[in-house]
């Protein structure tokens, strides 16, 4: 079994090490998902009209919205190199490296010349920052996940990796919220120009994750592998004893992406785009949805340390699929009250139950010498093909269909939460920890 901690550790200089370690993973995911929130609102309300041809709305909407999905092509590159680069190097360098590009490149987003300035320039640059940002997401879970499991006492893995998935909510919490304070007054002022500022705003996340990454300590479980002369073949180990793990991973990744995109990137461009539903809307209903989240993340954490992580995960997918049909007709309503109704269910207490385990499961399906390349590679394949696809093919469905018709995102959401209940069904964990997390 991995040790935990030093043995010469003093119980204070442990407790000194993990709110270095929780304070480094959740301002992480906080930029992570701080950028995604925003991305996903901009792309869905103003960036058709800054950087794109505006002159057809609907191409210029689906353009817009495709610069999303265009930054999770990156992703798997970013997952395998950079995943490689943290089992060779260590966790510490490999978090640092990948929040310094995300950071850099989410405030040069808010940088970028309009259409109307330098042309096709303009969706050019969008393309290549968000190819950039999606290299360094694309190993930034991967790593908070990591590090949080293996800094880990053995009966707190599921309470610790879930930090990443606080830092997620608490990232969604200041995004929506800053993007409800500049729609106060309507859309005008986002689409005048109001839209950079919250980008803008991320360098002051990025210089203090910067300083608090600096002081990140390496994980017990590396050091003592590096102390007993491991071989340094991550892909050599991957291949050769964990590709079980990889379909495992893959799977979980698959079915929770798709669930999550739909749930927070879908909702949004079809509100505003077919029911007319407003940007200070949306934004409050996930502000709501994020203070539950927040606290259902540490209590799902506390669950996976009571029944493991496994069945919080398979009850998370199940509960999923079982909610696709009321997701979609409390949105379709098009009633404030029912759409705040939907997304705190979906974002603010499905989604935490679906991620909150993975930090500890997926982190076990790897031995130590490939964690970081295994979780890298099989999470970002499957979040390119799911959190890519899944909310562009769900909102080219609607757009499709006669009268804007819901029913394929329904079999889209079921489907998707009964693939991740059945890749969490063949956990691998037990080959390389004792511990049920």
């Amino acid at each position: 079994m991995e040790m935990r901690k030093p043995d010469w550790e003093t119980p204070e200089q442990a407790a000194s090490r993990l709110k270095r370690v929780a304070t480094a993973t959740i301002v992480g995911s906080m930029l992570e998902w701080y950028d995604f929130y925003l991305y996903a609102t901009m792309a869905s309300i103003v960036f058709s009209k800054v950087f794109f041809d505006s002159s057809n709305p609907t191409t210029a909407s689906m353009m817009a919205f495709s610069t999303f999905a265009i930054g999770f092509v990156a992703r798997p590159l970013g997952g395998v190199l950079f995943g490689y680069f943290g089992d060779r190097f260590g966790r510490k360098k490999l978090l640092y490296v990948t929040f310094f590009l995300m950071g850099v490149c989410t405030t040069a987003i808010g940088l970028i010349p309009s259409y109307a300035t330098i042309g096709f320039w303009a969706p050019l640059l969008l393309v290549v920052i968000r190819i950039l940002q999606g290299l360094g997401a694309g190993a930034e879970f991967a790593g908070a996940s990591v590090t949080s499991y293996e800094h880990a006492s053995d009966d707190r893995r599921g309470r610790q990796g879930s930090w990443p998935a606080l830092g997620l909510n608490l990232g969604l919490l200041l995004s929506s919220f800053t993007v409800y304070l500049l729609t106060l007054g309507g859309d005008k002022f986002l689409q005048s120009g109001g839209w950079r500022i919250p980008f803008l705003l991320s360098s002051v996340l990025v210089m203090v994750g910067m300083w608090v990454r600096k002081r990140l300590p390496e994980t017990p479980a590396f050091d003592r592998a590096e102390a007993g002369g491991a071989e340094k073949k991550p892909f050599k180990e991957l291949f050769s004893t964990n590709r079980a793990g990889l379909m495992v991973v893959f799977l979980v990744a698959i079915g929770y992406n798709a669930l999550s995109y739909i749930f927070k990137t879908f909702s949004l461009a079809y509100l505003t785009q077919f029911k007319g539903v407003s940007a200070n809307v949306t934004s409050l209903s996930v502000t709501f949805a994020s203070l539950v989240a927040i606290v259902a993340v540490p209590t799902f954490g506390w669950l996976c340390d009571k029944y493991s992580s496994k069945k919080v995960l398979i009850v998370g997918g199940l509960l999923s699929a079982l909610f696709a049909y009321p997701f979609m007709a409390l949105l379709s309503s098009g009633q404030n009250s029912l759409i705040y109704a939907a997304l705190i269910v979906g974002t603010g207490i499905l989604a935490p139950m679906m991620f909150a385990p993975q930090g500890s499961f997926l982190s076990r399906q790897f031995s130590v010498q490939s964690r970081s390349t295994g979780m890298g590679t099989a999470r970002e394949i499957g979040t390119a093909i799911a959190g890519g696809l899944a909310p562009l093919w769900a909102l080219s469905m609607v757009a499709r269909s006669p009268g804007h018709a819901t029913g394929g995102v329904v079999l889209i959401l079921a489907a998707s939460g009964l693939i991740l209940s059945l890749g969490s069904a063949f956990d691998q964990g037990h080959r390389f920890s004792k511990h049920k997390n």
